[in-house]
């Protein structure tokens, strides 16, 4: 049995009502559970939420809400380890089938790809790897990113690399912040997801969009229509 668990918390402080609010026509979650249930990959689309409205629209787009996320887990400071954790023990208790892999999909990244969900799981079986997860590159190498100390002024952090050529650097990667794919007993045990026995799934960095404040959202709804147009969604 192969299981997404959408993780959306009722509380969101930088934009109030951030899972359920309206992302060019419709609440920002539902681009989730489409783009789950686009894939065909799943038995089972769960979101794991504290709350009530979250649940009623969830469930309006075709995801289950077998439970609702009890409340030490669903606070600023639990983690998208401990709520997946709390769900695939759930489903252990309460779905005879046995559990094969589970993808973490994130609700307010409308840029995922069902593809994406494709390569990321095809990669975990084909690579027997604990986790596979999206990573984009950094647009600019960080090995001459800088800082400014407490009087403001600039140091490098790693001066040695000031005369070096960009294309002389070794390119880096981060999280794209779109899904984890992982093996329930890596979820279970806490096994860190960027280690070496994860591999990623390499997304251009021009579909890649945190959503974190109120101008990010304003982006993002510019570059969805804008990649939409193009037939890159």
């Amino acid at each position: 049995m192969k299981v997404c668990i959408i993780p959306a918390r009722g509380g969101s402080k930088r934009i109030p009502g951030k899972n359920l609010k309206t992302f060019i026509g419709k609440p920002i979650i539902a681009y989730a559970i489409d783009v789950a249930k686009k894939s065909g990959l799943f038995d089972r689309i769960i979101v794991s939420t504290d709350s009530e409205d979250i649940a009623g629209v969830a469930k309006e787009h075709g995801a289950e809400v077998p439970f609702l996320r009890p409340a030490d887990i669903a606070n600023d400071h639990a983690t998208t380890l401990d709520v997946i954790k709390h769900a695939i023990e759930w489903l252990q208790e309460n779905d005879t089938r046995p559990l094969g892999s589970v993808c973490c999909l994130y609700a307010t990244v409308p840029f995922t790809r069902a593809k994406d969900l494709e390569e990321g799981l095809e990669l975990l079986e084909k690579e027997q790897t604990q986790y596979t997860f999206a990573a984009t590159r950094f647009s600019f190498p960080i090995q001459r990113s800088i800082r400014m100390n407490g009087e403001g002024n600039v140091e490098m952090f790693w001066p040695e690399n000031f005369s070096t050529r960009s294309q002389d650097l070794e390119t880096a990667y981060h999280d794209a912040g779109m899904f984890y794919w992982g093996k329930p007993d890596a979820f279970l045990s806490g096994k860190p997801i960027f280690a070496p026995h994860s591999k990623a799934v390499q997304i251009p960095h021009f579909r890649v969009q945190d959503i974190d404040e109120p101008d990010d959202w304003i982006r993002a709804e510019m570059l969805y229509q804008i990649l939409e147009q193009r037939g890159e969604l």
